[in-house]
């Protein structure tokens, strides 16, 4: 009996990601989604800038390469040309979404933009050398921060999710994690539904992944994964900040708590 297998659409292709990081894990759970909806020969992802920027590589699906930050864009482009036959989704880093692609972020979600958003936060930037991210948690020490964020010099952190949440158009927001089997599993049932959403045609949906970054946090697999438990994730609690199928269950407040 099989118990596991690759799904069909990642390629063959190693992965370059650090040890311990947790790209690899949402590129699978994005393809089992594709697998399980049926929808390979109609996706087309948009990689971003950053260290998912050789994503095409990793997915049998059309793939196209955006400007830093741009992608939200070009995936509105690429979903308005064809939309009854286009399955477009992004896939962005912290910097890439929440820094310089912010307004097109914000802007698509307010139009309510049929189109998959993949946001991965890792609260840094990976790529470019461990800078200092919008995401950042205040006092976290990163290249550009050596003393730690100091909120009053450089500002809080982006709660993205709940930012977006505050829009009248989208459809479903959720913050998800993949530090342990729990959680990967709940962020497989949030990236099935972000999919299954625009093939239904219920507008933007966007999923929040807290993410490791072990190489650029100085820290081993093991630590990282602690740390998104320790220190992430009370910062950014999971849960669902918007889903519109689901009165009982529209918003979520900073705490993490559902508000009815």
């Amino acid at each position: 009996m099989t118990v596991f297998k690759k799904p069909h659409a990642l390629t063959d292709t190693p992965m370059h990601y650090c040890p311990g990081c947790t790209h690899g894990i949402v590129h699978r759970l994005i393809a089992e989604a594709i697998d399980e909806l049926g929808i390979e020969g109609r996706t087309i992802g948009i990689a971003p800038v950053g260290c998912a920027v050789m994503a095409y590589n990793y997915f049998r699906c059309d793939m196209i390469e955006a400007a830093h930050g741009r992608a939200p864009a070009v995936a509105t482009g690429v979903k308005r040309s064809d939309p009854e036959n286009n399955i477009v989704f992004t896939y962005q880093g912290d910097g890439d979404l929440a820094s310089i692609g912010m307004a097109e972020t914000v802007h698509s979600a307010a139009r309510g933009e049929n189109i998959t958003i993949i946001f991965i936060n890792n609260a840094i930037y990976g790529m470019t050398g461990g800078q200092m991210a919008p995401t950042s948690l205040p006092g976290q020490i990163t290249q550009t921060s050596p003393y730690g964020r100091d909120v009053e010099q450089c500002g809080y952190p982006i709660r993205v999710s709940e930012l977006l949440s505050t829009l009248d158009a989208p459809e479903y927001i959720e913050r998800v994690a993949v530090n342990n089997v729990k959680n990967v599993r709940n962020a497989k049932k949030a990236i099935l539904k972000a999919f299954k959403n625009q093939v239904e045609g219920r507008g933007f949906s966007f999923v929040e992944v807290v993410s490791s970054c072990p190489t650029n946090w100085g820290m081993s697999p093991s630590e990282a994964l602690r740390w998104i438990d320790e220190k992430m994730i009370p910062y950014y609690p999971l849960g669902v900040y918007r889903d519109k199928s689901d009165v009982s269950n529209t918003d979520v407040n900073g705490k993490g708590e559902v508000v009815q």
